[in-house]
């Protein structure tokens, strides 16, 4: 079947020059490099807001991890869909016909044929006219030179870009590498970042990548082939079975076919994503050169080969075999392995797991925040020799969390952006931002400041965080991960901008493998749960009793005397017309309904402007 795997090479490679039209030399108000998860979206979102970009991707891929290296399972984010990850979960059901039809395996509410998701990427970009994409397009330097970035690529066609604004969405920052900016690799020590679980020495140890497969059910026994320096005992724990006598990891023992269905595919298909003795495999090639990265990953390959040898010889599962009608390549594999951790540079910020676990202790950068996860701290390290002395990070509990916008911001560089996995936080917390949803939704964050900056003629540090937060309110997006109203809820912004004030505050939850944000919007408030009026007003509470509506219209009066609102009582009369009841002296309010009232009249979101660590300017 290999006529097959080359008519789908030509196909792409055909649609590849006829979307990405050739220029000796371009100029552009926001130039992304790398086409991947965060990518795409951040082509988009810049886009979208009026400014003209051009995305460059060394593949003939879009998509990164979501699609060119095959790991087409989304992890987390199932109950904050929305912004651009919604907008790409939207197009599934689409394709697929209904959200059931997403939910085939069990590692996954949304899986999906890795050319499915990259041909709804490569249609949303073309239906945005301010965005070039060049694919097959590898970077080959890069220099500030006065107000401008100026890169070179080669690939198809060689081409030089000036930019504004520069975005490095690589899968390992290697912009940012080569522009020297101070990074991290490996683990910090605990007396760094202060987190209870790092290691008490700092390591360059990274979590394993792994080499993807999809495989096929072709119906008949078909003819495996062995791969050089094939050995059987690397995956014989893989899953219950005879050759297995002593597990790494006995509580993690699944059958044959539940390893299969794991990662069940619509179309029939299986994505092979397997980390217990499966193919997973330690190398850091994040330093390496191009040449030594892509002999270090021949060994990865041949080690996913390996597995799926296994899994046809010994397994009997001698009907299945790489799929031949998935990814442009010879050997049937992904174009790019899955990287779950990369440079991380030194930003503005740095998120570490007290920002997580007590995001109101001694910081205030929850209320910066541009993008959500809920999916556990989870780091790969079974390849990895000497795992046994690292941290045990499998799926540490976390709430849900935000993600502060100044972690893409470099220390000391102009108009340069850094996003995808090379975020500014810690190794620990890197666990738990590499996740795709969290990706793309960093993405959109670095587009919309991107294109803010560039309108604003100003630095993108200089870009007031509050505008790109409410862009990101626009489009429906999240800033804290709050389950108590979804975007489609008339008041999903309003308890959005309050709880990125502080003035409310979140619970967070670990319950089982669920990781939650609660703003509790239909409960009772009382005077001790409001923070920060003192801050913001100088207006303090003393003392805890229930918030009716008479003191309500008192506080509001106290706070009107700093805040200063012009038409104060008609817009406390609109306020409780909102919250759609009569104002009763006696009723009690929730905490939504003053959530809604203080964002309605005194709107401290917008009129208490931040600085990138979340104090009040």
């Amino acid at each position: 079947m290999r006529h097959v795997a080359t008519a789908i090479l030509t196909v792409v490679l055909s649609i590849t020059t006829a979307f990405s039209q050739t220029r000796t030399s371009t100029e552009c108000d926001v130039l992304i490099v790398g086409g991947g998860a965060a990518g795409v979206s951040a082509a988009t979102a810049a886009a979208r807001h009026g400014a003209t970009v051009v995305l460059a991707e060394p593949t003939p891929w879009l998509g990164g991890m979501l699609t060119a290296a095959g790991v087409s399972a989304i992890d987390g984010n199932y109950r904050l869909r929305a912004g651009f990850w919604g907008e790409f979960l939207d197009a599934l059901v689409s394709h697929y016909g209904s959200e059931e039809a997403l939910k085939t395996g069990w590692v996954s509410n949304v899986l999906y044929e890795p050319h499915v998701g990259e041909q709804i990427l490569r249609n949303i970009l073309a239906n945005e006219p301010n965005a070039e994409v060049r694919l097959n397009s590898k970077l080959q330097a890069v220099a500030r030179k006065g107000n401008r970035w100026v890169c070179d690529f080669a690939g198809d066609n060689s081409f030089r870009v000036k930019a504004k604004v520069l975005i490095d969405a690589t899968e390992l920052g290697d912009v940012a590498a080569t522009l020297g900016v101070p990074c991290d690799i490996g683990m910090e020590s605990r007396s760094i970042t202060h987190e209870n679980v790092a290691p008490e020495h700092a390591n360059g140890i990274i979590q394993d990548l792994t080499y993807v497969a999809i495989l096929k059910d072709y119906g008949t026994a078909q003819t495996p082939v062995k791969p050089e320096g094939y050995d059987p005992t690397r995956y014989q724990c893989c899953c219950v079975n005879e050759a297995c006598t002593d597990p790494s990891e006995p509580d993690r023992m699944w059958s044959p076919e539940m390893m299969l269905s794991y990662g069940r595919l619509p179309g029939g298909k299986y994505m092979i994503n397997w980390p217990i003795e499966g193919n997973d495999y330690y190398v850091n090639i994040i330093d390496s050169k191009e040449s030594e990265r892509e002999q270090l990953l021949e060994l990865a390959k041949n080690h996913t080969l390996g597995f799926v040898y296994y899994m046809q010889t010994e397994l009997g599962m001698n009907t299945l075999a790489l799929a031949d009608d998935e990814f442009p390549t010879a050997d049937r594999l992904p174009l790019i392995p899955y990287h779950r951790e990369s440079r991380r540079i030194h930003g503005l910020v740095r998120m570490q797991l007290q920002h997580i676990t007590e995001p109101y202790n001694d910081s205030k950068l929850y209320r910066t925040a541009i993008a959500v996860g809920d999916y556990p701290v989870d780091h790969h390290h079974s390849r990895y020799d000497g795992e046994e002395e690292l941290p045990n990070l499998y799926f540490h509990p976390v709430p849900s969390f935000g993600v502060p916008l100044g972690v893409m911001l470099p220390q000391g560089y102009r108009n340069l952006i850094v996003t995808e996995k090379s975020i500014s936080v810690s190794n620990i917390v890197n666990g738990a931002t590499r996740l795709q949803p969290v990706v793309m939704q960093l993405g959109t964050a670095a587009g919309i400041m991107a294109a803010q900056s560039v309108r604003q003629g100003c630095d993108v540090a200089e870009v007031s965080v509050r505008e790109v937060q409410q862009a990101i309110l626009d489009g429906k997006g999240y800033l804290l991960p709050l389950l108590d109203a979804e975007p489609t809820d008339e008041h999903f912004e309003a308890y959005q901008r309050i709880a990125a004030t502080g003035i409310l505050r979140t619970e967070g939850r670990n319950e089982g493998w669920s990781n939650q944000t609660w703003l509790h919007v239909d409960s009772v408030l009382t005077t001790d749960a409001i923070y920060c009026l003192d801050e913001m007003y100088g207006v303090k509470l003393a003392g805890k009793q229930s918030l009716t509506v008479a003191m309500m219209k008192t506080l509001a009066e106290e706070i009107n005397r700093s805040a200063k609102v012009s038409n104060f009582e008609s817009e406390l009369t609109t306020a409780f017309e909102i919250i759609g009841k009569k104002p009763d002296e006696d009723r009690v309010l929730t905490r939504g309904e003053f959530a809604i009232i203080i964002d309605k009249i005194f709107n401290p979101f917008k009129n208490k402007p931040i600085n990138i660590t979340g104090n009040i300017k």
